[in-house]
C-alpha cells in the first residue's frame, strides 16, 4: 500500500516572504552570495552562476521557469502540479546527492531553465501572463512537496508520451505503466525516410575513431535489431555487423524515442518510431488525459512511481 506523508507547517511558523534580490552591479563575487544568502536564511536555494556574476534565488521562484519548458502549458492544472513535485524531487535529490540540503548551484543541474524573454517566443507575448500564472500557481499550490523511497529522494524520471507502456528502470520504483493513451498523443508515431547514404552518413558521425562504420550499400539488409525490452524501446541492434544501442542511433538519427523500426521503403529506407522521450517513470500525455477524468497530482504521481512517500516542507 502506498504511504503518503505530509508534514503540516504552521502558519505562524511561516517566514515572509522574501523577494530574490536583483544583481545591481554594486557588489561582486563572495560578497554577492553572502548578502543575497543572509536575505534567503531558511530557504533552499539555486546559486545562479552565469557569467561573472552569481547571485541567490529561491528554489519555489525557481521552479515556474523549469517547469514551464518541460510540458504544454495547456495541460491541466493538476498535471502542471505534478510536474512541479517532479521538478522539485529532482533538485532535492541533487541537494541529498550532493551533500547540501541547503542549495547548489545551477550549473551542477541537467535541467534547462526558461527566462521571461524565451517564455514569451514559446507562448506569445498575449499567452505569456495567463500561462506563467498558471506555472507559479502549480508551484505555490504544491510548495515543499517531494517524492522519497525508502527515505531518498527518488530520481523522478518522465517522458512527454511512452510507446504505449512506460519502461521498467533499475528503481523498484520505476515499474512498467501501461499507457494506452499514448498512443493519441500528438507526435506519437513518428516517420522518416531517408537515403541509405544519409542514413550511413548520420551513423557514422558518432564515431570518433573510425572502427565503427556502416557502408551504405548494405542498407537496409544488414540492419538487424537484436534486442527490445517489454515495452518494445530498442535496446542493441548490428548495423552493418557493427553493435550500436537503440539510444545511440536514436540520437544520430535524430528520433524521438529508441522505440523505432526500419523497413525498405521504394529504394530507401523508412524509419517508423513510437513514443516522444525515453519511456521512463511519468508520462505527461497520459497524466494529463488522467487529470481530465479527476485524477488529483499525488494520484497521478502514484500511478507511475511506486511505493513512494510524498513528504513536504
Amino acid at each position: 500500500m502506498k504511504k503518503y506523508v505530509v508534514w503540516a507547517v504552521a502558519a505562524g511558523l511561516l517566514g515572509p516572504y522574501v523577494a530574490t534580490l536583483a544583481w545591481t552591479g554594486n557588489v561582486w563575487g563572495e560578497e554577492l552570495r553572502y548578502e543575497q544568502q543572509k536575505g534567503l536564511s531558511g530557504t533552499r536555494k539555486i546559486l545562479l552562476d552565469r557569467g561573472d556574476a552569481s547571485y541567490y534565488v529561491d528554489l519555489e521562484e525557481y521552479l515556474p521557469g523549469v517547469i514551464a519548458g518541460q510540458l504544454p502549458a495547456e495541460y491541466h492544472p493538476e498535471a502542471v502540479k505534478a510536474q512541479a513535485i517532479i521538478a522539485r524531487t529532482y533538485l532535492y535529490s541533487q541537494m541529498e546527492a550532493s551533500g547540501n540540503q541547503e542549495e547548489i548551484a545551477e550549473s551542477a543541474l541537467d535541467l534547462d531553465f526558461m527566462g521571461t524573454e524565451q517564455l514569451k517566443k514559446l507562448w506569445g507575448t498575449s499567452l505569456f501572463p495567463a500561462y506563467y500564472k498558471k506555472m507559479e500557481e502549480a508551484v505555490k499550490e504544491t510548495k515543499g512537496i517531494a517524492m522519497a523511497f525508502e527515505g531518498a529522494y527518488i530520481t523522478p524520471l518522465f517522458c512527454r508520451a511512452s510507446a504505449g507502456s512506460t519502461r521498467p528502470f533499475k528503481e523498484a520504483y520505476l515499474p512498467a505503466r501501461a499507457c494506452p493513451l499514448d498512443l493519441e498523443a500528438e507526435g506519437y508515431l513518428g516517420i522518416k525516410v531517408m537515403e541509405p547514404g544519409e542514413f550511413a552518413d548520420k551513423i557514422n558521425s558518432m564515431s570518433t575513431d573510425g572502427k565503427r562504420v556502416i557502408k551504405a550499400e548494405t542498407l537496409p539488409e544488414s540492419i538487424q535489431i537484436g534486442e527490445r525490452d517489454e515495452a518494445g524501446y530498442v535496446i542493441s541492434a548490428q548495423l552493418d555487423g557493427q553493435g550500436f544501442s537503440g539510444e545511440e542511433i536514436q540520437y544520430a538519427l535524430g528520433l524521438s524515442s529508441c522505440a523505432f523500426s526500419v523497413e525498405p521503403y521504394e529504394g530507401k529506407l523508412r524509419i517508423l518510431t513510437k513514443g516522444i522521450g525515453h519511456g521512463y517513470g511519468f508520462s505527461q500525455h497520459t497524466a494529463n488525459e488522467m487529470a481530465k477524468e479527476g485524477r488529483t497530482a499525488q494520484e497521478l504521481l502514484g500511478y507511475f512511481y511506486e511505493n513512494i512517500v510524498f513528504t513536504s516542507e
